[in-house]
């Protein structure tokens, strides 16, 4: 599966996303009985939904992908989505930028209309801000670049047998937001996994990495794999070889939860 993201410029000189899901060659994008379209957000202009794209075109769901960095318009509503995924990137959460106080603001549209909202990584990190948690690197400067051993808890059980370890890359975590629920932890950061209410959740690691990722993330930012606990590539490939299988059957069993909205708190 691959994605394809088209920009195109409107009349008033805005910048709009268009978005084509290339599947098989039967695939249909629009059709009266065709499942809504999933919005992505994404931070740099060749951002990749990687597994979790393309678990939801191999099960009908139509991607709309946007970039506010580069002008992307965010709809004011998403009652013609299925739900809304923000990914990460290499800014910071703290950074003062328009298009990440944007963003950050805008969460509180699917907050508000109870929609599926999935944070990863940097969607996370926005997520928390927005319900008035701090975002910030770990007291010993330690960073989470490679595959490392998670731990669920009894609350995250639910989304079925959790790889025992999964992809990462960052150097700043989240605090756990007030009312939410935490769902994973790791050695180094206590808060990797949290749900909100019935439809959002944010994960710090990266369910969507494929090995195309882990190779392209090695070299652009080769000189982050230096940095106080990161590992080496060859870790990644070697990592990645043996966790994929199980983070494709996590995936299997949390994406329909997620989209059906069954995340409340228990």
């Amino acid at each position: 599966m691959d994605v394809e993201t088209k920009m195109t410029r409107k009349a008033d000189g805005a910048t709009s996303c268009a978005t084509i899901a290339a599947g098989t060659p039967s695939t249909k994008l629009i059709c009266s009985d065709a499942p809504k379209p999933v919005l992505i957000i994404g931070h740099q202009k060749h951002s990749n939904p990687g597994r979790i794209g393309q678990w939801l075109v191999q099960n009908g769901y139509p991607l709309d992908i946007r970039r506010p960095r580069f002008g992307c318009p965010l709809p004011e509503t998403l009652e013609e989505h299925a739900g809304a995924v923000i990914f990460g990137g290499p800014m910071s959460a703290n950074d003062n930028e328009g298009y990440l106080r944007q963003e950050i603001d805008w969460i509180g549209v699917p907050l508000r209309e109870d929609r599926p909202f999935l944070g990863v990584c940097l969607g996370a990190q926005l997520m928390a801000l927005h319900l008035g948690a701090a975002v910030g690197p770990h007291t010993d400067d330690f960073v989470e670049i490679g595959y490392y051993d998670i731990e669920a808890t009894e609350a995250g059980a639910r989304f079925g047998d959790w790889p025992t370890a999964f992809y990462q890359w960052h150097r700043e975590g989240f605090e756990l937001p007030e009312g939410s629920t935490l769902l994973a932890r790791t050695q180094w950061y206590e808060n990797q996994a949290f749900s909100y209410g019935s439809s959002a959740l944010g994960v710090q690691f990266h369910p969507e990495i494929t090995y195309a990722l882990v190779n392209r993330w090695t070299i652009a930012a080769r000189e982050r794999l230096v940095l106080r606990g990161a590992q080496s590539q060859p870790e990644h490939f070697r990592g990645h070889l043996t966790h994929s299988p199980s983070v494709g059957n996590w995936l299997d069993c949390f994406m329909p939860q997620w989209l059906n909205g069954s995340l409340a708190n228990r």
